[in-house]
């Protein structure tokens, strides 16, 4: 059965920084591209940056410059370094799995989500 388990968000200033990291079981992440997502309340869910199975990856315009993920084979977990966090970085941050090495299958596991909220 695959889990990913979220943790590390929480309350932070603006400009502040927080390092969200997800635990993968049940699921090879090395295999498989992995992403974060976000959902800030009455907005639809948006997907924040990607790393695909050969380490390569993609970010939100909104986030570039910002934002790193990377991934620990390893340990089998996936992390997410936020710098210079916003307020409108505030929303609920998923880490999922996608079906395919380089982005293109879909997500078909879902983490629970962590909650990032950035005060002004």
């Amino acid at each position: 059965q695959v889990q990913l388990v979220e943790s590390g968000g929480g309350s932070v200033q603006a400009g502040g920084s927080l390092r969200l990291s997800c635990a993968a079981s049940g699921y090879v992440i090395s295999s498989y591209c992995m992403g974060w997502f976000r959902q800030a309340p009455g907005k639809e869910r948006e997907g924040v940056a990607t790393i695909a199975s050969d380490g390569s990856t993609s970010y939100a315009d909104s986030v570039k410059d910002r934002f790193t993920v990377s991934k620990d084979n390893a340990k089998n977990s996936l992390s997410l370094q936020m710098n210079s966090l916003k307020p409108e970085d505030t929303a609920m941050y998923y880490c999922a799995a996608n079906r395919d090495r380089y982005c293109g299958g879909g997500y078909g596991y879902w983490g629970q989500g962590t909650q990032v909220t950035v005060s002004s």
